[in-house]
C-alpha cells in the first residue's frame, strides 16, 4: 500500500495539479490542513483525500509530521502542495511497490529525491539550487521530522539511497509568492535567533548585516554560477543574501518589544 501525505494552508491554486500527478499510484492520500480559508479542503476531498484540520503553525513541519503519523501505507511519500511528481519518479515508485509486494529485500529504507526548483518561471539549474535533494520517500516508521526548523531534513532509521526522477517544485511562480514566503521565513529565523539568545552588539550586527550577506551572494551567484540562470538567478541570489539582515532587523524589533 502506498500513501501520499501533505500539510496544507491555502493551497487551492496548487493542490489539484499536485494530487493529480500522483493519484494513479496512491492508495491513500492524507491531508492535514492548517486553517485554510480558501477551497483547499474541498479540493482535497474531491480528489479522494482524507482531510484532517488543525491549527496553522509557524513551523509547518509539525503539521507535516502529523500527516506522516496518520499514513497507513508500507511506502510513504511526503509532498508539498506546490510539488509535482515527474514520470521517471513514478516509474521508480512503481518498482519499489512491486518489490514490497514480492517481499524482496530493499537497499534502503528511505530515498533522497532530486528537485527542480522553479523561480519566476525559470528552473534554477545553478546557484546551488540543483539537485537540491530531499528525503521524502520512506518505509513506514523509518523516518520522521524533528520539527525544529523549516529547512530541516527527515531523520532516518536505516540506510538511504537516491531515487530516480524528480520532484518539480513550483514554489515561487511570481515574485509576490516569493516575497510572502520570504517574510515568513525571516520572521521565523528572527524568532529562532531570539530563542537562542543571540546578543545584540557590533560584532553580531556586522556578521548578519554585512558578512553573511556578502558571503551568501558570492556563493550563490558566483561560486555556484547563479548568473547562468538569467535575471532570475540574480534576483534569487540578491534576496537570499538579504535574508540575513532582514532576520536580524526583525530580531531587533522582538528584543525592543520585550
Amino acid at each position: 500500500m502506498f500513501s501520499v501525505v501533505l500539510a496544507t494552508h491555502n493551497e487551492e491554486k496548487n493542490l489539484t495539479k499536485c494530487l493529480e500527478s500522483i493519484k494513479d499510484l496512491a492508495n491513500e492520500i492524507i491531508v492535514v490542513d492548517g486553517e485554510s480559508t480558501d477551497q483547499t479542503c474541498q479540493i482535497a476531498k474531491s480528489l479522494g483525500a482524507k482531510v484532517f484540520q488543525t491549527t496553522n503553525k509557524k513551523n509547518f513541519h509539525i503539521n507535516k509530521q502529523m500527516a506522516m503519523n496518520k499514513a497507513t501505507g508500507d511506502l510513504i511519500l511526503q509532498l508539498d502542495a506546490d510539488e509535482l511528481v515527474d514520470e521517471e519518479l513514478k516509474v521508480f515508485i512503481k518498482k519499489l511497490l512491486r518489490s514490497l509486494e514480492n517481499k524482496e529485500k530493499l537497499e534502503a529504507v528511505a530515498w533522497w529525491i532530486k528537485r527542480k526548483n522553479f523561480f519566476c518561471g525559470r528552473w534554477l539549474s545553478k546557484g546551488g539550487q540543483y539537485p537540491d535533494p530531499v528525503i521524502r520517500l520512506y518505509l513506514k516508521n523509518k523516518a520522521h521530522l524533528p520539527a525544529k526548523d523549516v529547512h530541516e531534513q527527515m531523520q532516518v532509521e536505516g540506510q538511504t539511497a537516491t531515487a530516480e526522477g524528480h520532484l518539480l517544485h513550483y514554489s515561487n511562480p511570481t515574485f509576490n509568492d516569493y516575497w510572502r514566503k520570504f517574510q515568513t521565513y525571516t520572521s521565523f529565523k528572527a524568532q529562532q535567533l531570539f530563542d537562542e539568545g543571540l546578543a545584540i552588539n557590533p560584532l553580531t550586527f556586522l556578521d548578519h548585516i554585512v558578512i553573511k550577506s556578502i558571503k551568501t551572494f558570492f556563493l550563490i551567484y558566483l561560486r555556484h554560477k547563479g548568473f547562468v540562470d538569467s535575471w532570475q538567478g540574480l534576483v534569487f541570489a540578491f534576496f537570499s543574501a538579504l535574508h540575513h539582515p532582514i532576520a536580524y532587523i526583525k530580531l531587533l524589533k522582538i528584543k525592543y518589544a520585550n
